[in-house]
């Protein structure tokens, strides 16, 4: 909550700003004055409000069911803004998929496997949190480097015109724990239930595999509609300035991120199916160039930022890699991603 005290200090040196003398009057022609004093001015609703732009071009992405390897332009949209008791983090983005993870109806067993564009997913990610320390007026969640403890609540959603269709829309609810890092460095760890009550995909239903003896409801789904069993989730993110670099070198950070959630229930959701397994969607690490400050000065800090990094994804969207169908039969490996991408991201 930095920002929230540098918001203070500037609305206390504004109205300390409002009682200097200006002009010619003395001390004494002010005293002799009747003043009147001027307000103290609101502070915002907002103390920090960042929005930003990242286009971004992955390599080695994967598509459970279609396909082990393929590239993706992404491209995203991102608003994180600090109130006086929390914080909000929005994220919208759009992927384009290379033609060896193709739209519709490329990748139907009846239709051709190629001759289509490449697919487009739509997603989109909500956290918001509480704090404690700042519900309470207390200092009593802070404690060495732990420097608050929060309520967090969010969602996700998904949809692509992939012939697997998948349609993703789940839950969160927990707690984060922040911790400081060096150099205006950061940690949070988020243990949450999760709860994924919408998911759909075209492998779950009845007929699509061809097996005989499918009872609907039973061993598929009519249309391909899952939910599944709430279970756990632990959500990690991390963020430091290379402040021991040299001067001419102090443009360097590194950040990352790690989702673990639990088993879910069958794949198929409440029906016969292959058990879901943990999934890891993680970016360990990502290197950021401060390419604005190292231009034009700290006055431009982030303003502009070029990266780096390297992505895994294991037992994507929860698909057990080594038994399900989609990751074996369909497109062997095509549910574990190990990828490098870059990006730049513009802040306005």
């Amino acid at each position: 909550m930095a920002n929230r005290f540098r918001a203070i200090a500037a609305a206390t040196l504004l109205s300390l700003t409002a009682m200097v003398p200006t002009g010619s009057a003395s001390a004494a022609d002010m005293a002799a004055m009747p003043v009147k004093a001027k307000p103290i001015p609101d502070l915002p609703f907002f103390l920090l409000i960042d929005n930003r732009f990242t286009y971004a071009y992955q390599w080695g992405a994967v598509d459970p069911g279609v396909t082990n390897k393929t590239t993706k332009q992404v491209f995203a949209f991102t608003h994180f803004d600090v109130w006086t008791y929390g914080t909000n983090f929005f994220n919208i983005g759009l992927e384009k998929a290379g033609k060896s993870s193709p739209a519709n109806p490329c990748a139907d067993p009846l239709r051709p496997i190629t001759g289509c564009e490449g697919a487009t997913e739509i997603y989109g990610l909500i956290r918001s949190t509480i704090g404690f320390n700042e519900v309470f007026n207390t200092k009593a969640f802070s404690m060495g480097p732990l420097r608050n403890v929060s309520f967090v609540i969010g969602a996700d959603g998904s949809t692509e015109n992939r012939f697997f269709s998948a349609s993703k829309r789940d839950v969160v609810t927990g707690l984060q724990f922040a911790f400081d890092l060096p150099y205006k460095g950061f940690f949070n760890v988020n243990p949450l239930f999760y709860y994924e009550f919408a998911n759909r995909s075209t492998f779950t239903q009845c007929g699509y595999a061809g097996a005989p003896g499918q009872i609907p409801g039973v061993s598929c789904n009519i249309d391909g509609n899952r939910q599944f069993n709430p279970t756990w989730a632990v959500e990690l993110n991390y963020y430091m300035d290379l402040g021991f670099l040299p001067p001419s070198m102090d443009y360097f950070a590194i950040s990352g991120r790690a989702g673990f959630y639990g088993p879910k229930g069958s794949e198929n959701g409440q029906i016969i199916g292959t058990a879901t397994k943990m999934e890891i969607n993680a970016e360990p690490i990502r290197l950021t160039f401060d390419a604005s400050k190292a231009i034009w000065g700290p006055k431009y800090t982030h303003n502009v930022d070029v990266w780096v990094a390297y992505r895994l994804w294991r037992n994507k969207f929860g698909l057990d890699e080594n038994a399900s169908l989609p990751c074996t039969t369909f497109a062997p490996g095509s549910c574990r991603e190990d990828s490098l991408y870059s990006g730049v991201t513009v802040k306005f």
